[in-house]
């Protein structure tokens, strides 16, 4: 990657640039240093660089402290659901308010801290970027999408690894989330993937407050539908919704994959391996099915690493269950294209290393 590391002072002359604009009105706008940066922490920069931007900035945003410091930063730069085609001084007030302070005591001091700490994370996610591990081996990019090489069926076919939250996700068509038997979703506030996609999924008012909770309402009409309700599904069911905001991102479905089954008397969840890879098989059936329903038709899905997080299945053990029925697939000649997405360095590693047998 050739990208130079962008000079402080010009990342936040851009970014007040941003602030002013709001994420709307960035396309044609010249945002060098942004831009820039965003050429070496996703691989979309070349071909979108409006996009790149967004994520970029998404990105770093997402990597400040949770409460008013973050909450305030997407306020300021649009990145809060509903609020990217805000005018600048609506956006800054509510800012303002996140704090208790007036708008122009936020303007002099609080909005200088902001855009300052969001330009320090930039420069760090470019920094990491820039020094990350070239094209050795079989993963190729940086930062938060990398590719990775792989022989399925006799031919070359290129997996798109993405290090990065879930709610970050652009432009792929299906997105696997892990649910337990019961397709009950944790709530909103939660930090799991399905709550992530919950959360991203709801349609919200201006003020923030959640007007509609399409994917919940979706998956309840799902087991009402299928005779289902008030009981629990096989382990490996792959229940498919709408995406509801996360449209908007061009993210058009949801499988609700039931892998996670609760043990009794406890917080706690099983998850066998065998029931992912049977959820996973189930998915790629599924999308086999819908794909030429919709309009692009469907091309592209994602999967988390299932049952990793609550299910405590090591990040190998996940992969290897979900790669079975990926590689099974893609042996048949599927022309699907692949989608990992991870948050830890230690499970994109492990992905990178699908070439070598894991």
């Amino acid at each position: 990657m050739a990208s130079s590391i962008p000079d402080p002072a010009s990342l936040l002359s851009e970014l007040r640039e941003v602030r002013r604009a709001g994420l709307v009105r960035l396309r044609g706008r010249s945002l060098p240093a942004l831009e820039s940066g965003a050429e070496a922490v996703t691989a979309v920069a070349a071909r979108t660089p409006g996009a790149a931007v967004e994520t970029l900035l998404r990105l770093a945003v997402s990597r400040l402290d949770a409460g008013t410091l973050r909450t305030a930063a997407e306020y300021t730069l649009g990145l809060a659901q509903g609020t990217r085609d805000w005018p600048a001084s609506s956006r800054r007030a509510r800012a303002a308010s996140v704090y208790g302070v007036s708008v122009e005591r936020f303007r002099k001091d609080h909005e200088v801290m902001v855009l300052g700490q969001v330009a320090e994370h930039i420069l760090r996610l470019v920094s990491q970027g820039s020094g990350a591990p070239g094209a050795e081996g079989a993963g190729r990019g940086v930062g938060t999408h990398r590719f990775v090489q792989v022989r399925a069926g006799g031919r070359e076919v290129r997996l798109t690894l993405h290090v990065h939250p879930v709610d970050l996700l652009r432009d792929v068509d299906v997105i696997v989330s892990p649910v337990n038997v019961h397709l009950a979703l944790p709530e909103q506030y939660k930090s799991s993937v399905a709550a992530s996609l919950r959360r991203a999924a709801a349609v919200r008012g201006v003020t923030g407050d959640v007007l509609h909770d399409p994917v919940h309402d979706e998956l309840r009409e799902w087991a009402a539908r299928h005779g289902t309700a008030g009981r629990p599904v096989l382990p490996g069911t792959v229940a498919a919704t709408g995406s509801g905001a996360l449209a908007g991102q061009g993210v058009r479905r949801i499988y609700h994959a039931a892998i996670a089954v609760p043990r009794a008397g406890t917080n706690d969840y099983d998850v066998l391996p065998a029931d992912v890879t049977r959820a996973v098989s189930r998915a790629l059936a599924l999308l086999a099915e819908e794909s030429d329903r919709h309009a692009p038709a469907l091309r592209s899905v994602c999967f988390p690493l299932l049952g990793a997080g609550r299910g405590e299945l090591s990040y190998r053990v996940s992969l290897a269950a979900v790669w079975a029925a990926v590689e099974a697939e893609l042996a048949r000649g599927a022309s699907w294209e692949v989608h990992f997405l991870v948050r830890a360095p230690e499970a994109a590693a492990m992905v990178e290393r699908i070439p070598a047998g894991m």
